[in-house]
């Protein structure tokens, strides 16, 4: 499946360049703080709790989860959602840890460490960048030239080496990819961190994350999406097909949103402002399935989850065979309205942004959710024929996101009314 990048860009081919197949404090207050750590979980836990019943009643869809412990020790139901509620706990933690000492939440680069004779290359690193976004992003790369230089840079450098990632499996040369090359490809990235990058391209991402509060876990999780790909083509339920959406998608939330920035007269939680990036990755990845039920039944796959197939009465048999029946509209219109939820969700966490991260978000934001309309407009044939935004919409839609990017932070207007 082609994964949905920068929160909201879907990437359709590349270049496969740079990657050869072939190739403490430990507390002294034991008890104290214990206790806080475990009123903290139970809170989270609590929070979560409350959050996935909410979502249960709202949309009518059922979070189906695995049992496990939870933090007071007891036998509770865990869901995709809630241990992916962990990794972006973590996320906003690291973003907090940063701004600690600092005035506003708009996170700043670090200054530039130059050494002797890498000035240039690195220039030149992110210019490929930046050539690889124009000819693959073009709408999104238009949005980040209202961005400052050092930002519009470090989202370039993210969308190539998702591209590149997503490259391996979905790209001219998936056919030979194992789960090998995928272990290299990871071992490449935790270098790449440590600052021994293999290639430019890679180099671009290691300056990148020097400069920036950003996390390796998602971009591990990315590749475990990767290796999900090799060795799955169905899943049982969407508590399975959220994950899955997580790995692939909503990762590229979480790396995006410090170099993004949050506007520093948002009063929203950096937590809520990585939930909205993470629910707008799931809603783009949810999109890309429904686009391509016809391309990936080609390839043998179907990412639908198979209980819902089954209460609407179909199987995998009927989409093989790509009839539109009123079975298949029903269980599409379902799967739709789910889509639309996220996408709703996302959008709380847009406004929060740095005002100049804004317009590119919103821009792919309402072009992606577009995608909806025309799979609707399909008469929901998305069998044989692939729904698409044609230009004259895609160019209605700049202005609509400019308007929409220049409007202060929900959070402060709530406050206000408040």
């Amino acid at each position: 499946m082609p994964l949905t990048l920068l929160w909201v860009v879907s990437p359709t081919t590349e270049v496969y360049s740079g990657f050869g197949v072939a190739e403490s404090l430990v507390s002294r207050s034991i008890s104290n703080g214990r206790s806080k750590r475990m009123c903290k979980k139970q809170e989270s836990w609590n929070s979560w709790t409350y959050n996935v019943a909410k979502h249960q009643k709202r949309s009518g869809f059922p979070v189906l989860s695995s049992m496990v412990a939870n933090p007071t020790g007891e036998m509770a139901v865990l869901s995709s959602e809630q241990r992916v509620y962990d990794v972006v706990l973590k996320q906003a933690a690291l973003v907090n840890r940063e701004l600690r000492s600092r005035d506003d939440l708009d996170v700043d680069v670090k200054p530039d460490i130059v050494v002797p004779g890498t000035l240039s290359l690195l220039n030149e690193a992110y210019d490929r960048c930046s050539e690889v976004c124009a000819e693959y992003a073009k709408t999104f790369y238009l949005g980040t030239q209202l961005m400052t230089p050092a930002r519009r840079k470090a989202i370039w450098a993210i969308y190539v080496w998702c591209r590149r990632t997503d490259e391996l499996v979905d790209g001219p040369n998936a056919s030979h990819i194992t789960p090998t090359a995928l272990d290299r490809w990871e071992t490449r990235l935790e270098d790449l961190f440590r600052g021994r990058p293999f290639d430019m391209l890679d180099a671009a991402l290691s300056d990148t994350v020097t400069k920036f509060p950003i996390d390796i876990q998602p971009f591990k999780d990315m590749i475990e999406g990767m290796r999900m790909d090799l060795r799955k083509s169905r899943y049982k339920n969407f508590d399975e097909l959220y994950l899955y959406c997580y790995y692939v998608a909503g990762t590229v939330g979480l790396m995006s949103v410090p170099v993004m920035g949050i506007a520093p007269e948002s009063k929203a939680s950096t937590e809520s402002v990585y939930n909205a990036a993470l629910a707008l990755g799931i809603a783009n990845q949810l999109t890309n399935i429904l686009r391509d039920v016809g391309e990936d039944a080609r390839r043998g796959r179907v990412y639908l989850p198979q209980d819902e197939l089954a209460q609407a009465g179909l199987s995998d048999e009927d989409i093989f065979a790509g009839k539109v029946t009123e079975k298949w509209r029903t269980f599409m219109k379902k799967q739709i309205k789910r889509a639309r939820m996220f996408f709703d969700e996302a959008e709380n966490g847009v406004s929060e942004l740095s005002a100049a991260s804004r317009w590119p978000v919103w821009a792919s934001l309402l072009l992606y959710r577009q995608i909806l309309d025309e799979i609707e407009a399909n008469d929901y044939n998305n069998f044989t024929k692939r729904a698409y935004v044609g230009k004259a919409k895609k160019l209605l839609s700049l202005p609509i996101a400019y308007a929409k990017s220049i409007v202060p932070p929900r959070s402060t207007t709530n406050l206000a009314k408040a």
